[in-house]
This record gives C-alpha cells, structure tokens and sequence, in this order.
C-alpha cells in the first residue's frame, strides 16, 4: 500500500474515536478503553510506515479531496514531520496507558472516562494535525483542535486551582490564536496563499521590510505557544494543577508543537535569517531564567516546569544557529525531550500517590519506601541532566559542537549559557533527590509509606484536593485530630507505562548513531527545502 494513503490517519481515527466514545458514553469502559488503546497503536503504526517512507524515498504528499496547490490541503510527512509524529504517538500511547491504570485505582474520578479519554483523542488528533500541515491555515486548525481539547482537560475535576489556571491558560492561547490569524491574514495579504510550499517561493520575492514583519508575527505567535521567554510566564502555573497525565503530555507535546512550528517556518519560510543574534538571545534567557527559577522550587510539579521553559532555550540555540549541525541538534533534542520530560511528569504523579504530595518539604525516604520508583526517577532525571552516555548529554554535545562550529560571540555565549544550565539542571534535580528520595522521611512520612495529614489546613493548596491515592480507596483512620491515609502498592499499570517511557528515553542512547543520522539527514532536507517544495508542488 501506498504510505500516502496513511497520512490522514494519525489526525482522522482520534476524531471518529473520540465521537465513537461520545456517542458510547459511560457504558461499556473496558471497551472505551480497548478502542482509545487500539486506536493509538494503529496511528503509532502508521508513524512509524510514514517514517520510514520518508526517509527512504523522499516528503510523503497527499492533498485532500485530490484538489491542487493552493485549493488544497497539504498533508506532508517529510523527515521531520514523521519523526515528530512516531515520537509523539508512542508519548501519547504510553501516558494514555498510564491513565487508564489511574482510572482503574482511583475508581474513574481523576480520569472519567465520558470526559478525558475522549478530549484527549481530540488532543492528540491535533498535535497530529500541527505536525503533517503544509498549509499555514490547516497548521492554525490543528493548534484549535489541539487547544480547544487542553482547555478541557487542564480545568478536569473543577477544583479551584484548575479553574484559576484554566482561565489563564486559555486567555494567554485566545491571544496566540488571535494574533496567527492576524499572520496568516497579512501572509495572505502579501502573497496570496496559504500553502507553506508555494510560500517559501513567493516570499523571496518580497521586500525585505515585508518578510521581516511577516516573520517576526509568526515567531511572536509560535514563541508563546512554546513557551520560550519572555512568553513563557503562563506555564509554570498552569501545568502544575492539572492531574499528572494531563500535566506530562502537556510538558511533553504542546510545547514542542511551537518549537515544530518556528522550526519549520523558518527553515522553509525564511531561509538565512537575519534574526539570528535575537533568538540566540532568547535562547540564553530562555535557558539561564527557567533554570533560574527551577532551582529556586520547592514543588517538584513546579520545578519541573520551570526546567521545561529552560530546555526549550536548548532547541531554539539550533534553530538560531541555522547551519545543519545546529539544526540537527534541535531536531535531536526535541525528541530527547518529548520523551524524557514527559517521563518525569509521569514519575511525579507516581511520587504524589506514594507520598501524598509533591512539596519537597514534606516528601522523603522514597528510596527506601520504593525503590524501583526512585530508579523510575532517577534515569530520566540524569538524562534531562545530560549524563554521559546518556541522550541527554549527545544531544547538548551536538548543540554546543555547532556553537563552536558556528565560531560567532553570539554561539560562544550560548555554549558557555548551555554549560551553565546544564550544571544547574544537575543540580536542581539532585536536590529533589536529596529531599525526596534519599533523606529521611519527614514526621508525617512514616518508613512504611504512610502519610499523616492535617485535617485543618484552610491554605491547602488545591492541586491537593484530589490527591491520587493508589489501587483503589486508601484507608484512613483518625489519631488526635489528624487522617493516617496508607498508602499500598503503585498500580502496575501506571508503573508499568511510565518504565516503558523509560526504556524509550534510554533506546535514544542505544540507537544514538541511527537517530543522529536520521536528524542530520531530517537537517539537511529541512535547509535545502528543495525536497519538500518539489514533492508538494510537483502534484
């Protein structure tokens, strides 16, 4: 079969799953579940057919309805697209997988079935759709879809806290959405089309003036959706409230949809780019505040957070450098930290089961408690630090190789600002497992895992409200005016999905030599732009 064939499956098959289970409704969950499962498996089938399509004969094209260039919507897996995509799809499979096993604890509370599994097809439908666009519109439509579904699922249980960051989080997207239009609005005003083929033509025909306008309107709007500074303010609240599937494929994917996107519009849009020096310093700051802000939490929800907004700063340095080292380093990474952030996500949902909170002050002696989750913990926390041989340390050493290469003041600055804040990385995440894992358990933190909480405290923190207690209820009794919650076992399915994203960030390391040739590969057609203008427009 052709591989053409397969590229509006990862976007279609979500949709006409999640309208399936819509229509199911709360009848039937095992069968709910096996329909979001199946349907994950075939789109990460799918991928991984594009994928490898991609890289052995060239951008895969397929235009709706058979309408040409420009009536047409371009789907395209080229290299970079299809990597993204089988990525995301094994993210997603694995975090929805980890879901499933909280809902089976926790009875279907913190992830009913009526209400997440089916935004989050809608979820993963867009991210698909933001990654196989070739026309700046359809691009727009997949960050809807792909927005319109986290609105929902960041505000999931109504608490207060969720609401509060709901309501910023939207008001933040409502304005990127606003602004893309305007963008796309002046594009089209200057061009007279939408498809991203025909644009990297005319654009060059343009007045410098115009092109810079244009290009500094899409970065604004793709800097915001990725979080790069000073757009990034809304995400350290935001993220943190959310229940921790909902909080990892966020950290994990959405994110990475806007550095996709700023990569992809400027290699094809705005080849040699005269905003180098401007986003290398936005990479710096990027790096050096996030870190900043990371090793000043004392909330390993929010701390994490903040190391998200820092290592974004790692992908946008490639993407400034614009020489294939540089952005074959940014496509490595982003894969790197796909998987790994969103890994460490999925071990802090784990750490608030077994510990009934994710304040560092409160946590300890989880290494003891639980050993394999503090090996769960610490391999993708070492390779978010970049400890040989792990990917983490390949991918900065292939960034800060082209800085050198680069041999501008601009890169040095940038090579010595990553140093720093892989340094700083190292040092925040040890301090979570100074505190968390290694020390002593605190006085509410008995040695066999249970938690003793106060009845009392009016302060709380809302994201607490619905503490994720494992393998059904937790029994609790009353001791002089405080509830002993005990704590048993980590559901398997939850450890089992979150080892598995483990094992996919340390294949990186093992398959390190096939997938560096692959970004490279992915590079050098992303700066030659050739391949993907002619595969579009050759239809």
């Amino acid at each position: 079969m052709n591989a053409t064939a397969l590229l509006p499956l990862p976007v279609v098959l979500p949709l006409f799953a999640a309208g399936l289970k819509l229509a199911v409704g709360l009848r039937l969950p095992r069968i709910q579940r096996f329909i979001s499962a199946a349907v994950l498996s075939v789109v990460l089938a799918a991928s991984v057919t594009l994928l490898v399509a991609a890289d052995r004969d060239g951008p895969q094209v397929m235009h709706a309805g058979g309408w040409p260039v420009p009536i047409g919507i371009a789907l395209v897996a080229d290299r970079l697209s299809a990597l993204m995509l089988v990525v995301s799809s094994a993210v997603t499979l694995c975090v929805l997988v980890y879901s499933i096993g909280q809902g089976m604890a926790d009875r279907d509370e913190a992830t009913p079935l009526s209400v997440f599994h089916p935004a989050y097809l809608i979820l993963v439908a867009g991210v698909s759709d933001t990654f196989l666009s070739g026309d700046l519109f359809n691009l727009y439509v997949g960050f809807e879809i792909m927005l319109t579904a986290s609105y929902v699922l960041l505000t999931l249980g109504g608490t207060a806290a969720r609401i509060r960051a709901g309501a910023t989080y939207i008001v933040v997207s409502l304005l990127s959405s606003v602004l893309f239009l305007v963008a796309i609005g002046m594009v089209y005003a200057a061009t007279g089309t939408m498809n991203l083929a025909e644009l990297s033509v005319r654009l060059a025909d343009l007045p410098a003036g115009i092109r810079l306008v244009l290009q500094l309107a899409l970065l604004t709007v793709f800097g915001i959706k990725a979080a790069v500074f000073p757009l990034a303010a809304w995400l350290p609240d935001s993220y943190p409230t959310a229940p921790a599937p909902v909080t990892a494929v966020f950290a994990g994917l959405l994110t990475k949809v806007g550095v996709y996107s700023i990569l992809r519009t400027q290699t094809l849009l705005f080849p040699g780019t005269r905003l180098a020096e401007p986003l290398m310093l936005i990479a710096l700051l990027s790096m050096v505040v996030g870190i900043l802000g990371a090793v000043a939490q004392t909330d390993l929800k929010r701390l994490l957070s903040f190391t998200l907004v820092s290592h974004i700063g790692y992908m946008v340095f490639g993407i400034a450098l614009a020489s294939r080292g540089g952005i074959a380093g940014a496509v490595f990474y982003v894969a790197h930290h796909i998987t790994v952030q969103t890994t460490l996500f999925l071990v802090t949902g784990l750490v608030e089961r077994r510990g009934g909170t994710t304040d560092l002050q409160r946590l300890g002696g989880l290494a003891k408690i639980s050993p394999l989750l503090a090996a769960v913990f610490f391999v993708p926390a070492m390779n978010l630090a970049g400890i040989p041989p792990l990917s983490g340390f390949l991918g900065k050493l292939g960034l800060l190789r082209a800085g050198v290469a680069d041999g501008g003041a601009w890169a040095y600055v940038l090579v010595g600002g990553g140093v720093v804040t892989s340094l700083l990385t190292l040092y925040a995440l040890i301090k979570v497992w100074n505190l968390a894992f290694w020390r002593a358990a605190p006085p509410d933190l008995c040695a066999d895992g249970t938690v003793l909480e106060t009845d009392d405290s009016d302060d709380q923190d809302d994201s607490d409200e619905e503490t994720l207690m494992p393998a059904g209820r937790p029994e609790s009794a009353s001791l002089s005016g405080r509830s002993i919650t005990t704590t048993a076992a980590l559901p398997r399915t939850m450890l089992a999905a979150t080892m598995a994203l483990v094992a996919l960030g340390l294949a990186y390391t093992v398959l390190a030599g096939p997938l560096t040739g692959l970004a490279d590969r992915a590079a050098g057609e992303l700066l030659s732009r050739t391949p993907y203008v002619q595969a579009v427009l050759a239809h």
